[in-house]
């Protein structure tokens, strides 16, 4: 009989992940925080000495999210900080490239995400409300990204992403930092929210 292919990935802390069947169990922090430290978003394409990471992006996702949402319950801003979590084992690929793969990535994202959730206490799928927020937080971050590390100018990017209002990203700017000092970012972040909950 011929021997299924394997799916799964062993992560630094041990753990062993299932990339088709995750469970909350095989998930850690500081395995999300590495893989997302060390995955570029723009594919790369962005200035610096430094790619800028997910795990860079996410940090600056749940900032804004908070500026956005300064009510929300602390652990919708966790869901923020994970929105791109899964990218920690399966990569971030860009809007075409995704819309190019199909369905297929949705749905892998889709599993991971709910695994996700339910191992920091969130629930699997989160309130579509809550998601258009964080949806809303994640564009206004492609937009500082495109016009100050990704090459746009602000008409092209305002194209693109929309225009944000100037006290949502007021003296937000974007320092890429080595992967080792983002990690911990991350972890930090997490950390404090997870404390509050």
């Amino acid at each position: 009989m011929p021997q299924a292919p394997r799916a799964w990935q062993r992560m630094l802390s041990g753990r062993r992940l299932d990339l088709l069947d995750p469970t909350p169990v095989d998930i850690e922090i500081e395995d999300i925080a590495h893989g997302l430290a060390f995955v570029a978003r723009w594919n790369g394409q962005t200035v610096g000495d430094f790619a800028y990471s997910v795990a860079e992006h996410s940090i600056l996702v749940e900032e804004i999210y908070g500026r956005i949402q300064p009510d929300a319950p602390v652990k919708w801003r966790l869901a923020a900080l994970l929105h791109d979590a899964p990218e920690y084992v399966i990569g971030d690929m860009i809007s075409p490239v995704k819309a190019a793969v199909g369905p297929g990535y949705g749905a892998l994202d889709d599993r991971l995400t709910a695994a996700i959730h339910i191992r920091f206490g969130l629930p699997a799928a989160i309130p579509a409300t809550v998601k258009k927020q964080i949806k809303k937080a994640d564009k206004i971050s492609a937009y500082l990204e495109a016009t100050q590390i990704a090459g746009f100018d602000e008409p092209e990017a305002a194209k693109f992403f929309g225009r944000p209002k100037g006290e949502v990203i007021d003296g937000l700017r974007l320092d890429l930092r080595p992967p080792v000092e983002v990690r911990a970012a991350f972890v930090a972040r997490h950390e404090a929210l997870i404390a509050q909950l």
